[in-house]
């Protein structure tokens, strides 16, 4: 197997062929997928190798009196030909990884082989294919927490301790100085602890990273920004705790402690950093130093740590296992996210430049992963597997005969059913408005006075069960779509529904499964941006293309307001489950084909999404998902660029495509037509002559599948494939 190691003597860096780990009992073996690289600690210690001897000597005293003591005792030769010996040895790196048990040792009950891990330890969680990890260094991951997220374990357990050790209490202010990575960390626990975070680091970037993280403010120490937030937020009184997370020689970090705690308040040593306590400042306010020592109570004690011997809840309540199950409980309950510190993911084999990159400030990153791809793809299948892509086998049905009016009956009159689609029905030759269903009275009595329905119900059976009926609309809350579509589809009757249709692989099931039992197909979901006449011409003057294609779609979503139903995701699914679907759609009709993987990528929140899409030509579709950009910008904007040629869509107002010849829509202001009135058009036809839906079913059902595959993909952190059946 390879492991990254380092040569102190010489600062050497290199990925070497080892032997592979035994399975001792008392742990287990574990594959790596994701290791995380500090680029604190683990960045000191090569550039510590990288010094001379002299410079060696002066970053770490402490090793220098451990060899006089040697010297005093065993004499010069001996002394130096023992330093020299262990200087000129490799030593491991790393200490944080997620993987997935391969091997399990004697006296190992609570994981199994296959199970997802995080692991802890600098002599058990190493950059290396695989490592042997004993049961108090492992945690088993939380159903639904990504790999990568997972792989931030022993750091979290870090700030988590660092936490502890100040006792926080609802309502308190507290001071995190340096923002790296343990500080970013560290902010976050505090602000799910009810805790107000100032934050003090010279990188501005990392100080609004901190922000959008939960802290209040944030700025350099060297400014004033830091005391004034420190004594708006306190009445001038200082914080409660201040916690020192930075490193370096310098001794402006609790100098800075000094100044802004408030009388007796409590500073907490995690990092690295130069420790002169100005005697007077820290005696006059009486301040509780503490030190906390790394992941928590176990480190550093070897029966704890190899032996396997727990401390009883009842005496030592968070234990280095416990630290490190807590923290990812909470990022797997989105208390804490990591996503927004992973600045770079690079390939295993790539470590040694990676590392370079790092040491010689090319690559500037709070946090940066190794990736083993063969072993990732293995971890991402026990979370995040790929997503079916269902295919149903539908006997043929005779054509109906032409038939008007066409009966119509909604399932639903909201305000997108009575906004974008009724209006343009309601005026509609050879339509008939039979019924509207809601599950109250007056809006379906609302409905009936406003656009004519013959009758208005709260029974849905009698629609179902009225062979009068053509056609039903189905345009309710997202979580009903797929049953009242199941019900309509057994019952005979042609199906329009608004998107999604289906927020599960399950309800997706179920939907094909009527289709199949009925033999009725006769299904339409709303994706109506095909059909927007703009990009319909724009798709035509483009012509066929004959190489791959690179598509970028924009989506300015915007900001929901408080109340809206969208919000509610347990429910209703996610914002972009609700509406994805349309873009998907839209993609892939311009590339003339079906999605075949995805990967996703989310910001804090998983509001703002990046949403990758491949296809079998190996043309691809960016979809980038933003609710954070300005109101005053267009809600839709689109690229698609292929053989020497582009096609550019603003918002369904204008469009061009270039090429040998140019051409421009209108340059007029248009009102935005995105295609309903065109879409429902084709609806109606095809159940007046029962010809063929507008859309076939393969593309619904694979549209779906891409959409629901986002959210496999944010929890997984790697491309999902989308597996067709046959």
């Amino acid at each position: 197997m390879k492991q990254v190691v380092q040569n102190y003597k010489s600062g050497e860096l290199a990925v070497l062929d080892v032997p592979v780990p035994g399975c001792k009992p008392g742990g287990v073996l574990v594959r790596s997928a994701f290791s995380l690289i500090s680029t604190g600690t683990e960045l000191m210690k090569v550039s510590e190798a990288g010094m001379s001897m002299l410079g060696k000597a002066r970053s770490r005293p402490d090793q220098v009196a451990k060899v006089m003591q040697s010297v005093a005792t065993n004499g010069v030769p001996a002394t130096y030909r023992k330093v020299m010996g262990k200087l000129d040895s490799y030593t491991p790196l790393g200490y944080s990884l997620c993987g997935v048990v391969e091997e399990v040792g004697a006296g190992i009950d609570d994981v199994k082989v296959g199970d997802l891990v995080a692991c802890a330890g600098n002599e058990h969680a190493l950059h290396a294919e695989l490592n042997w990890v004993p049961k108090n260094l492992y945690v088993p991951v939380p159903d639904g927490l990504a790999p990568r997220h997972a792989a931030f374990g022993t750091v979290g357990s870090i700030a988590m301790q660092g936490v502890r050790q100040g006792e926080p209490q609802l309502g308190e202010v507290a001071l995190v100085i340096g923002l790296g990575l343990i500080g970013q960390l560290v902010v976050q626990l505090l602000a799910a602890s009810g805790v107000r975070v100032v934050g003090a680091d010279p990188d501005p970037a990392r100080c609004e990273l901190a922000e959008r993280l939960g802290a209040a403010a944030c700025g350099d120490p060297a400014s004033a920004a830091v005391e004034n937030a420190v004594a708006e937020l306190t009445d001038g009184h200082g914080v409660d705790q201040v916690y020192l997370a930075a490193g370096g020689g310098s001794n402006q970090p609790v100098e800075l402690a000094a100044k802004l705690a408030r009388d007796r308040g409590r500073v907490v040593d995690i990092g690295k950093c130069r420790l002169d306590l100005p005697w007077n400042a820290y005696y006059e306010k009486e301040l509780d130093v503490r030190f906390s020592r790394s992941y928590g109570p176990g480190r550093y004690d070897p029966e704890y740590e190899l032996q396997g011997r727990d401390y009883p809840i009842g005496y030592v309540r968070w234990t280095e296992r416990r630290n490190l199950a807590c923290f990812l409980d909470l990022a797997a309950r989105g208390k804490v996210d990591v996503e927004p510190l992973i600045s770079h993911v690079a390939d295993f084999d790539d470590a040694v430049e990676t590392y370079q990159r790092l040491k010689d400030g090319e690559l500037k990153a709070v946090t940066a992963l190794f990736r083993y791809p063969e072993q990732a793809g293995e971890a991402e299948e026990a979370k995040a597997p790929a997503v079916a892509v269902p295919a149903v086998d539908v006997k043929a049905r005779p054509a109906r005969a032409a038939k008007t009016p066409v009966k119509l009956a909604f399932v639903g009159a909201g305000n997108y059913a009575t906004s974008m689609l009724l209006p343009h029905l309601a005026q509609r030759e050879g339509v008939e408005l039979s019924t509207v269903v809601t599950t109250t009275s007056l809006s379906a009595a609302n409905a009936q006075r406003k656009f004519g329905f013959a009758e208005a119900t709260t029974d849905l059976d009698a629609v179902l069960g009225d062979k009068s009926i053509d056609a039903v609309f189905v345009v309710t809350r997202h979580s009903s779509h797929s049953e009242l579509t199941r019900q309509a589809l057994l019952a005979g009757k042609t199906v329009f529904v608004e998107k999604p249709l289906a927020l599960t692989e399950d309800e997706l099931a179920g939907v094909l499964a009527a289709v199949e039992e009925s033999g009725n197909d006769r299904l339409q979901v709303g994706f109506n941006r095909r059909f927007a006449p703009l990009l319909q011409e724009a798709r035509t003057r483009f012509g066929a293309r004959s190489g791959p294609a690179n598509l970028r779609y924009l989506v300015n979503a915007g900001r929901l307001t408080h109340g809206s139903w969208y919000l509610q995701q347990g429910t209703e699914g996610s914002r972009f489950a609700g509406e994805g679907g349309h873009f998907i759609d839209t993609a892939s009709w311009l590339l003339d084909a079906d999605p075949v993987s995805v990967y996703a990528t989310a910001t804090s929140g998983n509001e703002d999404l990046q949403v990758v899409l491949r296809y079998p030509d190996g043309s691809t579709a960016t979809i980038s998902y933003v609710t954070t950009g300005p109101s005053g910008f267009p809600k839709e904007t689109l690229d698609l660029v292929a053989d020497g040629r582009a096609l550019r869509l603003d918002d369904f107002v204008h469009a061009a495509v270039y090429g040998r010849k140019k051409w421009v829509s209108s340059k007029l202001p248009k009102a935005r037509d995105k295609g309903q009135n065109a879409e429902l058009a084709a609806f109606i036809k095809a159940v007046r002559t029962g010809g063929p839906m507008p859309v076939p079913l393969e593309s619904l059902v694979a549209t779906t599948a891409a959409t629901l595959a986002v959210q496999a993909g944010l929890a997984g952190g790697v491309p999902v494939t989308l597996a067709r059946s046959r």
